[in-house]
């Protein structure tokens, strides 16, 4: 989910934290850190999250009958 209440405060999702690669991260409160850098100055941006793809429908136990009104 993108909006729970308990995300996990890393630099990643932080409005003060840019990407320069996959896991190095320019933070305006602390300079350059690892992704995975936590700090007290942690504000959630839902923009940077990135959430996971849905599986794709299983529909081959489903006949015409399903499909039909």
């Amino acid at each position: 989910m993108i909006f729970r209440k308990n995300i996990d405060k890393f630099c990643s999702y932080c409005v003060h934290a840019g990407k320069i690669d996959e896991n190095t991260y320019l933070c305006t409160k602390k300079g350059v850190v690892a992704s995975c850098h936590r700090c007290r100055k942690f504000k959630y941006d839902p923009l940077k999250r990135v959430p996971a793809r849905m599986k794709p429908k299983d529909f081959s136990k489903c006949d015409e009958m399903d499909f039909s009104l």
